[in-house]
């Protein structure tokens, strides 16, 4: 081959290798519930930055000890945002000649960008306190997203939960069935700092509305299922942690009612505690409440994340047409 063929035949493959690369989307890395700032010293050290940290680093609800609701990275004005792809959601907060709310889609990083602008720090701050409850839902409802297509990678075997619940739920591997009754199934995963667990059950819808007191009937129901989750001494089951009362919200979860109910959950007589976070479906279909509950136990360190994982597989059920 002489020296000619052979430089169309290397031109002719890097070609087809830049093409490839074009056309070949990039993956959306980061952090989980880590998001970049751009914003100016002097606007992040006074009243903006303390508006923004108040709302975005507030602590988590239902945890055992407190967390940010995010991590915050902040970096000054000056950078150029092409270069903060460490989260999957930028912040750009400046003054500026005219107010701006503005939102950017992508799907590379940064998956989300929000921009605010400003003629003054109080226009500034009036817009964070205006749109910071929608961004937060978008930013972890993009976390969430980013949770489940890795979870699709590696799935545990649906047939088992199907056939049972008549859902379908993306549970990834690594988690192992713990006990199996006729109404109820508990799965756990192993981790580094403890472990993270499932709980999937069915009671008759009169069992929770049988009164207006919903919370109650949720926490009795937890109470009465926890007998199967036991410690190594006697009389140590799962009961809902009675220091604090659980946080409550009714929202749609694959187009049915469903009550929401983060807190925490000990063990009776024992030192063991955690977070859980529990969904209860009303299902007219199959005339049931269908439970979905994910609770950790990570000692000493973060929980967060874990919990975010675990809301992440409980909002994937997709309950069976009947």
């Amino acid at each position: 081959m002489n020296k000619t063929h052979f430089l169309c035949l290397l031109l002719s493959c890097l070609f087809v290798s830049c093409f490839k690369n074009e056309k070949q989307p990039q993956p959306i890395s980061g952090k989980t519930n880590t998001i970049s700032i751009i914003i100016d010293d002097q606007l992040w050290y006074g009243e903006v930055g303390d508006t923004i940290r108040n709302k975005f680093a507030s602590p988590v609800l239902g945890l055992t000890q407190e967390e940010p609701l995010f991590t915050i990275n902040q970096y000054p004005a000056k950078l150029l945002e092409g270069f903060v792809t460490d989260s999957r959601s930028i912040i750009v907060v400046k003054k500026a000649a005219t107010d701006k709310f503005e939102i950017k889609h992508s799907k590379a990083l940064p998956h989300h960008t929000f921009r605010i602008y400003g003629k003054s720090i109080d226009d500034i701050i009036c817009s964070i306190e205006l749109n910071s409850a929608q961004m937060i839902k978008m930013i972890r409802d993009a976390e969430i997203q980013k949770i489940q297509q890795d979870n699709s990678k590696a799935l545990l075997n649906p047939a088992v939960i199907k056939n049972k619940f008549h859902i379908g739920l993306q549970i990834p591997a690594g988690y192992e069935y713990m006990l199996h009754k006729k109404n109820f199934m508990w799965l756990k995963k192993e981790i580094i700092s403890g472990n993270t667990s499932l709980l999937i059950y069915q009671i008759p819808i009169s069992r929770l509305t049988k009164s207006s007191d919903i919370v109650g009937n949720i926490v009795r129901m937890r109470d009465s299922v926890g007998r199967y989750i036991k410690g190594r001494e006697p009389n140590t089951q799962m009961i809902t942690g009675e220091a604090y009362a659980p946080y409550f919200s009714t929202i749609v979860l694959n187009g049915k009612k469903t009550f929401e109910t983060k807190g925490t959950w000990e063990l009776k007589n024992d030192f063991m505690t955690g977070p859980f976070i529990n969904y209860a479906i009303v299902d007219y279909a199959y005339n049931r409440i269908l439970v979905i509950e994910g609770f950790c136990y990570s000692p000493s360190n973060q929980e967060r994340d874990l919990m975010l994982e675990l809301e992440a597989i409980i909002k994937s059920v997709k309950v069976d047409k009947r």
